[in-house]
């Protein structure tokens, strides 16, 4: 499996709470699993906010700062460029998304296109799992999971 993770997928590697089983079950399974590099910011900024609602620790906060910067070279890393964020401006229309959200979704498109072969999209966005299942992808948890 190719498993495309948006923010809320890649935060529970290093957050515990609900989804991190399944998440870690997906990738587990996954052969290649990547992101867009937006997702550094992102995830880096849902960590600082756990620190700051005292979910986490100061300290933990910081040792899941150094897992994900630890981790990030093993993720595939779709860049950013301007015809992703044009099909992205697309996609948020069409599916009435957020940004970035839209974002996600049209490199997880695009990463699959390039690919030749489906790519799971992971996320527990539900806005964004579900204009993924209609754009044509595979989402995770849900269609992954019914398999078993």
């Amino acid at each position: 499996m190719i498993a495309y993770l948006d923010a809320s997928a890649l935060v529970k590697r290093y957050v515990a709470e609900p989804g991190t089983r399944e998440t870690a079950r997906i990738l587990a399974r996954a052969d290649v699993s990547g992101t867009c590099i937006i997702s550094r910011a992102e995830v880096g900024a849902a960590l600082a906010k756990a620190v700051r609602r005292g979910v986490l620790t100061e300290r933990a906060g910081r040792a899941c700062r150094r897992a994900l910067g630890a981790d990030w070279p093993d993720l595939a890393r779709l860049p950013i460029t301007e015809p992703l964020a044009v099909r992205a401006e697309g996609l948020a229309w069409q599916y009435g998304l957020r940004g970035y959200d839209a974002v996600h979704l049209a490199a997880a498109l695009i990463w699959q296109e390039l690919l030749g072969a489906e790519v799971t999209l992971v996320s527990f966005d539900r806005a964004l799992a579900d204009a993924a299942r209609l754009a044509g992808l595979r989402t995770a948890p849900g269609d992954v999971d019914s398999e078993n």
